[in-house]
Parts: C-alpha cells; sequence; structure tokens
C-alpha cells in the first residue's frame, strides 16, 4: 500500500503557478496635483529646492545669531548663499509718478553686500524716507533676486522762493526738488525765509476766503511774523501779524472788494496791518483810510 501511494505521488504532475500579478501604483494626490500645475517638473523642482534652501539657510542664520556666534560666521552662510543665488539683481519700484526711478534703484542698491539675507529692509526705508520727494515706501523681498518698492509720494503745493532760487514744497512746506523759472507750474508762490515752514498757515489763510485765491499771484512772509499778498492785477494787501487777526482781515477785505471793486481800480496798496482799519494808496502816492467793523472771530 505504502508504495502504491509513493508511485501515485511520483506520477502527479506538480501545478504550475501561475505568472505573478503586476501591480499597478495610484496616483497619488499631489501627484494628480502636480500634473495639473502648468509648469514642467524641472521648474517645480527649482521651485522647491529654492524653498528648501532658503528655509533652511535662514533657519542656519537664526540659530547662529540665537546662540550667540559671531556675526561674522553669520555673514558668511548669508554670503554662501548670495553666491548660491539668494542675491539682489533687480529692483522693481511702483507708485511714481513725478520721481525718477533711477533715484530710488541708486538708494536701493547702496548696500555693502547684496546677499539677500544682509538686505536691511528697515534701513533701506529709512534712507528712503530721506529723499524729499518720498512721503512713505514698503520695501520687501522677492526670492531668488529681487526687492520690491512702493512708494507713496508727496504732492506739490507751492512754489517756495528765497534769495533767488525756487523750490517745489508740499502742503507740509517739505522741499521736493528745484524748479526752473521757465517751467513753473500753476501752484502759489510763498516768498522770503522761512515761508516755506508757514505753507500749512498760508493755506489756512486762504481758505478763510476761497474767491480771493485765483486772484493772488504771491503771498510774502514779512520778518518771520505776517503776510503781505501780491495781487494778480499788482495790488499789494498788508495783513496783520497772528493767524486769527490775519484771516480775519483778509475775510473783512474780500467783502469791501466784492462790494466796492478794490483790485483793479486805481489803487496799489492796501494797508491792514491795524485791523480796525483799512489805509488805502493810490498811483501817485496819495493815501486815504477807512474805519473797518470788526469781523466775527471764526
Amino acid at each position: 500500500m505504502q508504495q502504491r501511494r509513493s508511485a501515485q505521488r511520483r506520477n502527479v504532475a506538480p501545478k504550475r503557478r501561475g505568472a505573478p500579478l503586476k501591480r499597478t501604483r495610484r496616483a497619488s494626490t499631489l501627484d494628480r496635483a502636480i500634473a495639473m500645475v502648468p509648469v514642467s517638473e524641472t521648474t517645480l523642482r527649482r521651485v522647491a529646492t529654492w524653498g528648501m534652501f532658503t528655509l533652511f539657510g535662514g533657519a542656519a542664520i537664526g540659530a547662529l545669531a540665537w546662540m550667540g556666534v559671531p556675526g561674522m560666521i553669520g555673514t558668511a552662510v548669508a554670503e554662501g548663499m548670495g553666491r548660491a543665488g539668494l542675491r539682489v539683481e533687480q529692483v522693481e519700484v511702483t507708485g511714481l509718478r513725478r520721481m525718477e526711478p533711477m533715484a530710488v534703484h541708486q538708494v536701493a542698491l547702496e548696500q555693502e553686500s547684496r546677499a539677500m539675507a544682509l538686505v536691511d529692509l528697515s534701513e533701506v526705508r529709512d534712507r528712503l524716507l530721506r529723499h524729499g520727494w518720498i512721503a512713505d515706501a514698503r520695501v520687501s523681498r522677492r526670492l531668488p533676486d529681487t526687492l520690491m518698492i512702493d512708494v507713496v509720494e508727496r504732492t506739490p503745493a507751492a512754489i517756495w522762493q528765497n534769495e533767488g532760487q525756487l523750490m517745489l514744497i508740499d502742503a507740509a512746506g517739505v522741499l521736493l526738488e528745484p524748479v526752473r523759472a521757465d517751467a513753473m507750474p500753476n501752484l502759489p508762490l510763498v516768498v522770503g525765509e522761512g515761508a516755506n515752514a508757514q505753507e500749512p498757515a498760508y493755506q489756512r489763510l486762504i481758505d478763510a476766503a476761497p474767491a480771493l485765491r485765483p486772484m493772488i499771484r504771491a503771498a510774502i512772509w514779512v520778518g518771520d511774523r505776517r503776510w503781505n499778498l501780491q495781487f494778480v492785477s499788482g495790488e499789494t494787501l498788508m495783513l496783520p501779524e497772528g493767524e486769527p487777526a490775519a484771516a480775519r482781515a483778509l475775510v473783512k477785505f474780500a467783502e469791501m472788494d466784492g462790494r466796492d471793486r478794490l483790485l483793479g481800480s486805481d489803487y496799489v496798496r492796501f494797508d491792514m496791518r491795524d485791523p480796525s482799519r483799512l489805509v488805502l494808496r493810490r498811483r501817485g502816492g496819495i493815501e486815504r483810510s477807512a474805519a473797518v467793523a470788526p469781523v466775527a472771530a471764526q
């Protein structure tokens, strides 16, 4: 019996195992997302490399500073990152309307090192704010090689004339840039030493009698204490000291001019330094005076 069973085992052909099934890897969500991005795989790898390089480079500099390692070592790491491509090569400026872009570029690139990690954005902003035209600025990095600068410019409000020089100023009296006599914009003219610093007060003065604004050719700051106004028609109005008194006198003069047509007549000067009286001088030196009714305080 045992011999028969052994013979049967020898006669049974071994079963053939089927060929192993080839497993297909299912695409992951990340793979599908990458496939949908309209850039090449090479570009994606480059972006990832820059991102990791920036992350680890920044972490390395931060760790060195935290551990108190001498700044020279941190600088060396940053310079190495710069040589690898993280350095300022371009400056993009937005917000300019009157300034020359090159002036902003020069300030932005005035660096001991152009390695991105060593560019002090706050210092760049502070230097930009020292430029007359710039009221505000935002400075940021766009890796790997660009500084982004968004500028808010000042607006010219008047022309300041002093010792024969003409200078554009804004409403706060900040100096913007020189201007030629043959290229003066249509702006108010303030004349005299310190008149630029009085520009805000002058604007408030003119706002008290807006009907006179287009008739005024220049405002002369006299003795660092009061204004003389020169009109387009050639007359001069002498105002009293003190902003409130000057505003009341100007309002009263505007009322009298509207009633009696003082401007454009035979007068050459109106003296209201004494707010209670108006002294008028005609051509030829003839003067007369008239009492002025007080104007209610504004």
